[in-house]
């Protein structure tokens, strides 16, 4: 019998590109099918995946250095405080009921010197906007409106999440853009490009589907163990529609 690996993607590469030390070893929360560790496995990291789903496990078991079954609901019971350099998280806080247990846990494992690297889709992108504007807030199988999202979350509302559970903001980016269509197949790219880039950076909360942060547990920052990163581009995660 096979499983439909249903979170079988690409990456997340606007994620991963914010990461700004050298390799060592990653948690990936809610690895999947093994995308982002086969990412970071090819940047030279050494990556340890959690997975809720069997039929993930085994296929992320070929693109990560160790794979746990766990419910991550119920924390991180198996790494020990400080064990890794780098957790990822991408979009894996929405499916909790409650995000902060994990949010600490992950401040947990966390070394010094180490990142947390956060993705989280926006609720208050255009295409939600304009369905919940005609009183429509339908779930599907995938996406922002994920079947499986039990909490929602705008641009400005993710960094409030981070911030308020103990961790400083080191940068921020997002993805999506401005909604050409079928401009786009006779726009240069990089006139396109430049269009996606200005409505990132002036209205994230309208024109951005996911919100990237990476970030690092305040109480190391205060106590000086992490040198001062070069200034995040505050002004995508900022603004607001």
């Amino acid at each position: 019998m096979t499983t439909d690996l249903r979170y079988r993607n690409a990456g997340n590469p606007a994620l991963l590109d914010l990461v700004d030390i050298p390799p060592g070893r990653a948690l990936d929360c809610g690895c999947g099918a093994g995308d982002n560790a086969r990412r970071l496995r090819e940047r030279g990291w050494r990556v340890t995946g959690v997975t809720l789903d069997p039929a993930e496990l085994a296929a992320a078991a070929a693109e990560c250095e160790t794979i746990k079954l766990a419910d991550l609901a119920n924390g991180l019971p198996f790494a020990a405080d400080g064990s890794f350099d780098l957790v990822l998280l991408s979009h894996i806080l929405e499916h909790l009921v409650d995000p902060a247990p994990l949010l600490a846990e992950a401040r947990r494992v966390l070394a010094p010197g180490g990142r947390i690297a956060v993705a989280l889709p926006n609720v208050a992108h255009f295409r939600q906007r304009a369905q919940h504007l005609v009183g429509r807030f339908d779930y599907t199988e995938t996406g922002v409106m994920d079947s499986t999202h039990v909490r929602f979350f705008t641009v400005v509302t993710a960094r409030r999440l981070l911030e308020d559970n103990g961790l400083t903001v080191l940068a921020v980016g997002a993805s999506g853009g401005l909604p050409l269509w079928r401009s786009r197949q006779w726009l240069p790219d990089s006139l396109a490009a430049r269009a996606d880039r200005w409505a990132l950076e002036t209205r994230p909360n309208l024109f951005a589907w996911q919100s990237v942060f990476l970030v690092t547990d305040a109480r190391t920052r205060s106590a000086g163990a992490i040198p001062s990163p070069t200034p995040a581009n505050d002004e995508t995660a900022a603004a607001s529609s």
